[in-house]
């Protein structure tokens, strides 16, 4: 190969996202609050942590209210982090202003929200890899396969397991990890 064509094959390699990657720990991935402030993750050491892919015109919204009451019930134990998240159906088109009044107003939530991600894809966010990759979260790999999908971090930052959507965010599938 020439090597005006050897370098050009590395640069096209090297723009391609890195899906082997390994990440130190959940605690190092970097995300934003729906608000735009940066979340650091180390500040929920000592709690579990249940990620949920979060959408406002999906059929399994109404999550949002069984969410919130875990989050009153445990919030000493537990960390509920809401995921926004387009990629199902279209079912989350709202800005983050959008979003943050839709949870308030019509589920009163009051656990942390992120900013709007891609939690599978070319752009999967960091944090959806960490949860989803074996060779990271050191338990299994996992497919997110629609909104709601829910992700259970102990309170030292390793993977307990994923939760499908049906799976409803008070049973005691999760609730035993926690009490």
């Amino acid at each position: 190969m020439n090597p005006l064509k050897a370098f050009l094959a590395t640069l096209s390699s090297n723009s391609k996202p890195q899906k082997s990657m390994e990440i130190d720990s959940l605690y190092s991935i970097k995300i934003n609050a729906l608000n735009g402030e940066p979340i650091d993750l180390s500040k929920f050491k000592g709690k579990h942590i249940l990620f949920v892919n979060v959408a406002s015109k999906c059929g399994f919204t109404p999550q949002y209210k069984a969410l919130q009451e875990l989050h009153e019930t445990y919030q000493d134990k537990l960390q509920i982090i809401g995921v926004p998240c387009n990629q199902f159906g279209g079912q989350e088109p709202g800005n983050a202003e959008d979003i943050s009044s839709f949870c308030e107003l019509n589920y009163g939530v009051t656990f942390l929200i992120t900013e709007k991600i891609d939690v599978k894809g070319k752009d999967q966010h960091p944090l959806y890899y960490w949860l989803t990759t074996k060779e990271n979260n050191g338990i299994k790999n996992s497919k997110v396969k629609w909104n709601f999908q829910k992700y259970l971090i102990d309170p030292s930052g390793n993977f307990v397991d994923y939760y499908f959507s049906t799976t409803n965010p008070l049973s005691s599938k999760i609730t035993n990890h926690i009490k």
